[in-house]
């Protein structure tokens, strides 16, 4: 009996039942959707420079040709629209994760996926870029709700011994689909001058799946409680993603947290930075997302294979597909360690060993020139930046912020902490091709002091919250001056022993 109670309490040790793993794959299409829009676009980077599809269309409308300038500019906004759309779609989670549920809001979206992915598989056929830039930017919207529906959902979901393991899919998703877009991007595949356009379009097979798929998936048990009152409804999707008739601990659990809620007002943007118990962990959640975007890490996936080429690299594509399967393998170690490692360890490991790469990066890439063999220096230290951001820095942002939150505040805070992400990720797809040029193989020096800061931050203010619920970290920030403090976190750790021994 004493056994069997081990396995089914959500703060010990959970279980993986065909159920939980039916539900968070398929919620992780909306992440794999989201990576192959993210690298989708370095096939057409390189085409637009064969196909003439914007030199012409301009022709046929002006009469005369496009200026260099005036190419790049439009290039650059095709890629950065992205994540201006990322930016409405990240706002705009709150709202429909409360209004129509975790699960109903993904099958909903993929409205806007269906859409945007016509509009840029159509825009060569109609030989018009602004509806290549309007798909891009309606994309971005589908591919911010993911950013925020999608751990949500699966965060919700897990048993907490799980959760961490459970929420490094939603990154599985990303770098997974980010290696589809780099091998379909191949010229021999879909990435020539031709179907190019049927390359952008693929998204919209993807909802398909995801549609039909998506509605045998359960809803978020959490949601149906909490913000629903479905008590029993709630209780018997747990024990299907338990694998156990006995779920009293997480029902305990949540109708507490629900009381809590009660208690509490609606929680808006403005609340979690005017309210001293939600001000400190949604700083720590933005400036978490913070250091997902601002590592470098978009500069290396948009531009790989520019990057390549400027490391005098034999066959830059096939380096870049390389980065995709070095993304891929290294998200899957992660899987594996954030239950062991923990999530701040991890995130300082990932943060100290990207800012090293760079570093040698910048120094492969000023010694490319007179020396070619430093171009395989290049790929070992791309590689190795690749490989250190998805220990750390790739997939922790993503489902940390709702565990910092309780039910009342998470939308909000996922919400804004989603808008923070893909704001930095605007900032570089538009900047970086800038700074690249200005600074030439000094570029990733800039990274690499964002990286120290990053690491001292996560170093000093953010905490550990592997194997607690959500509410024992919520609890935490409540009135806390010096949470970041080692004295502060250990005394946290031995709070949540003495409750797990209790409770054994």
């Amino acid at each position: 009996m004493w056994k069997y109670y081990k396995i089914s309490r959500p703060t010990g040790k959970g279980k993986i039942t065909c159920s939980l793993a039916f539900a968070v794959s398929v919620a992780a299409i909306g992440s794999l959707q989201f990576g192959y829009n993210t690298g989708v676009i370095n096939a057409p980077e390189k085409v637009r420079e064969e196909d003439p599809f914007y030199n012409e269309t301009y022709q046929r409308r002006y009469s005369k040709f496009i200026s260099e300038e005036l190419l790049t500019s439009l290039w650059s906004l095709s890629v950065a629209i992205f994540s201006v759309g990322g930016m409405v779609g990240s706002l705009s989670v709150g709202f429909f994760a409360n209004r129509f549920g975790r699960r109903n809001s993904m099958l909903l979206v993929n409205v806007t996926a269906l859409l945007g992915g016509a509009f840029m598989a159509l825009s060569k056929l109609a030989w018009s870029p602004e509806m290549l830039i309007i798909g891009r930017f309606i994309i971005g919207v589908f591919s911010g709700f993911c950013t925020g529906l999608v751990p949500m959902y699966i965060g919700e979901l897990a048993p907490t011994r799980l959760r961490g393991a459970l929420g490094t899919l939603n990154q599985l998703g990303i770098v997974v689909g980010i290696l589809i877009a780099q091998i379909f991007g191949l010229k021999f595949i879909l990435g020539s001058e031709q179907l190019w356009p049927l390359l952008l379009g693929i998204t919209v097979l993807l909802s398909l799946i995801q549609c039909v798929i998506l509605p045998f998936c359960p809803k978020s048990p959490r949601y149906l409680l909490i913000i629903k009152g479905e008590t029993d409804m709630a209780e018997e999707i747990l024990q299907k993603l338990r694998g156990t008739q006995d779920v009293a601990s997480d029902i305990k659990e949540m109708k507490e947290e629900g009381e809590r809620m009660a208690q509490e007002k609606p929680v808006s943007f403005l609340e979690l930075f005017r309210d001293q118990q939600y001000r400190k962990p949604i700083i720590i959640a933005i400036v978490l997302q913070l250091s997902q975007q601002l590592s470098g890490i978009n500069a290396v996936f948009y531009y790989s294979t520019n990057i390549f080429e400027s490391a005098r690299v034999a066959e830059p594509v096939y380096a870049t597909i390389g980065v995709g399967i070095v993304n891929t393998v290294f998200t899957i170690v992660s899987l594996f360690l954030v239950e062991r490692a923990g999530r701040r360890t991890l995130h300082l490991t990932g943060l100290g060993g990207m800012a090293v790469f760079a570093v040698i990066m910048t120094i492969a890439l000023k010694l490319g020139e007179p020396w070619l063999g430093w171009s395989y220096v290049s790929i070992v230290a791309i590689f190795g930046f690749v490989a250190l951001f998805e220990v750390g820095p790739g997939p922790i942002p993503w489902f940390i912020v709702a565990e910092l939150f309780s039910q009342g505040p998470r939308p909000a805070a996922m919400a804004v902490s989603g808008c923070s992400n893909w704001t930095a990720n605007f900032l570089v797809g538009m900047l970086f091709p800038y700074a690249a040029k200005g600074c030439g193989p000094y570029v990733f020096l800039i990274f690499v002091v964002l990286l120290i800061v990053f690491f001292v931050f996560t170093f000093f203010q953010v905490p550990e919250t592997k194997g607690r619920t959500f509410e024992e970290i919520a609890q935490d920030f409540k009135g806390s001056k010096k949470y970041g403090s080692n004295e502060k976190r250990n005394s946290v750790e031995l709070t949540g022993v003495t409750a797990q021994n209790s409770m054994e």
